[in-house]
C-alpha cells in the first residue's frame, strides 16, 4: 500500500467500518481520542527550550504532542489538499485545546480526565466493533495504518454524507467496490475456518 494512496487507505479502513452504526461511533469517538491523546502528551518534556513569549507562558508546548500534530496535519495535507487542510486545522484545533485544558486543570486532574476520556472513547469503538460490525478493529490488522487513518477517514466520513465531498470524481465509487470485495473476502476466509471448526 501506497504512503500517500488514499484511495488504498480509505478502502482498508473502510472494509472495517461498513456497519453505519459502527460509523456513527468512531465518528463520535475518533476526534476526542485525539484531544485526550494529546491532554495526556501535554505535562511530555519540552523538546525545544523556545522563549516563554514563543510557548504562552508554557501552555503551548512543543513536545511530542506537537510533533505528532504537525506530523498528522502534514500527512493528511498530503494525501488531499482540501480535506487535509481541514483535518490539519483539526489536529492544530485538537493540540492548543488539549493544551489550555491540561494548564487550566493541572497535571494530575489532566491525566485522570484523558485517562478517563480513553478507556470511554476505546470502549465505544470496541462494542461498535462487537455489536455492530462483528469485525475486529483495523488496528488489529495494520496498527499504524489504524491510528493514522482513523481521524481522517471519519472526517471524510462526514464530508462526504453531509457536503458530497470527494476528493476527485469517481473516488467513493471505487472505494466502495474495493471495500465490498475485501468484506467478501473476509467473510469468504471466515466461513473457511468455520468449516474447519466443524
Amino acid at each position: 500500500m501506497g504512503l500517500l494512496d488514499l484511495e488504498k487507505h480509505f478502502a482498508f479502513y473502510g472494509a472495517y467500518h461498513s456497519n453505519p452504526i459502527n460509523i456513527v461511533i468512531h465518528i463520535i469517538f475518533v476526534w476526542p481520542i485525539v484531544f485526550t491523546a494529546l491532554l495526556l502528551l501535554h505535562s511530555a518534556t519540552p523538546i525545544f527550550d523556545l522563549s516563554q513569549s514563543l510557548t504562552l507562558d508554557g501552555v503551548l508546548r512543543l513536545n511530542v504532542g506537537f510533533i505528532l500534530t504537525v506530523v498528522y496535519a502534514l500527512f493528511y495535507l498530503c494525501l488531499d489538499k482540501r480535506s487535509g487542510f481541514v483535518a490539519a486545522l483539526m489536529c492544530f484545533s485538537c493540540w492548543v485545546g488539549s493544551s489550555l485544558l491540561a494548564d487550566r486543570l493541572g497535571p494530575s486532574l489532566a491525566f485522570k480526565v484523558g485517562i478517563a476520556s480513553q478507556l470511554l472513547c476505546w470502549t465505544g469503538q470496541f462494542l461498535g466493533h462487537g455489536v455492530f460490525e462483528k469485525r475486529a478493529p483495523a488496528l488489529l490488522d495494520n496498527l499504524l495504518q489504524a491510528f493514522l487513518m482513523a481521524p481522517f477517514f471519519v472526517l471524510l466520513e462526514v464530508l462526504q454524507s453531509v457536503f458530497g465531498y470527494e476528493p476527485y470524481p469517481g473516488f467513493q465509487a471505487r472505494v466502495n467496490a474495493k471495500v465490498e470485495s475485501d468484506i467478501k473476502e473476509w467473510r469468504a476466509k471466515k466461513q473457511v475456518k468455520k468449516n474447519k471448526l466443524t
